[in-house]
């Protein structure tokens, strides 16, 4: 009766890592200065304005992209990686979801972490000034001390 209950629960839950992390994560994305347009792009995509916090699935390829009138675009890709928790829930598939739960955590990307999270950049201000220097050119024609 139990190893019926054990072997039920496995096909309703899936994968360990699965029910420990979900499927999806937070990723915070800030700038300096403030204010810059997030655009997340890859297997999903989200706009926001930063500072802000977006999900995004964490089997998803992702970059992002922040831009602010008056600096340079920049991008960063994200990377996926294994986090410890992960391994811990995927290895609990071994006691419990045996492969259908393997088998749901590596495609879920149950076991991943995006990185950096948070992405965090530094705008660098473009070319372009952003407001008159202040000085002014005498216009033709017209007299000069």
């Amino acid at each position: 009766m139990r190893i019926g209950l054990v072997l039920a629960a496995c096909f309703v839950l899936g994968g360990c890592a699965s029910v420990t992390r979900g499927w999806s994560e937070d990723i915070s994305l800030a700038s300096t200065p403030e204010g810059a347009v997030a655009t997340v792009s890859g297997n999903e995509s989200h706009t926001c304005t930063t500072p802000c916090v977006v999900q995004v699935k964490r089997s998803s390829e992702l970059q992002v992209s922040f831009e602010k009138p008056g600096y340079q675009r920049e991008v960063v890709v994200l990377t996926r990686e294994v986090a410890p928790e992960g391994v811990a829930g995927f290895a609990g598939n071994v006691l419990i979801g045996g492969l259908i739960g393997m088998g749901v955590d590596a495609a879920s990307g149950a076991t991943m972490d995006h990185k950096p999270n948070p992405v965090i950049v530094t705008l660098r201000p473009s070319g372009k000034s952003l407001a008159p220097s202040g000085k002014s050119r005498p216009k033709r024609g017209s007299p000069t001390s």
